[in-house]
């Protein structure tokens, strides 16, 4: 379910996916062929800045380790919220890195 809004050439050039922001916007479905196209063009476009955020929440994680690390800052001084969405990451993290120490094609013996 979704909400598109659509220019006078009728082609969509804005969508909604939960609720009807207001006049002219109309009800599509999630699997309508036009909105689907609508919204991988869409991340497309978005890609670079995409891989930018991924880049720079690398950084970010980075520098908080940093600062950790000198005592700049405690951990505990971050809000709960950040507390734990870090943690997500570093456990995430550090089971990414174990899945590739090994695979099929490695030989312990």
């Amino acid at each position: 379910m979704a909400y598109v809004l659509k220019n006078s050439l009728g082609a969509i050039v804005a969508s909604s996916p939960t609720e009807n922001p207001g006049n002219h916007w109309i009800f599509v479905e999630a699997s309508d062929k036009a909105y689907l196209a609508f919204l991988e063009n869409a991340l497309t476009e978005s890609d670079t800045f995409r891989e930018s955020d991924i880049h720079l929440a690398r950084v970010l994680e980075d520098l908080i380790a940093l600062l950790i690390a000198r005592n700049i800052i405690r951990f505990t001084d971050l809000p709960q919220a950040a507390q734990k969405r870090l943690n997500e990451r570093q456990s995430m993290r550090q089971k990414t890195q174990l899945s590739g120490l090994l695979d099929e094609t490695t030989n312990i013996i």
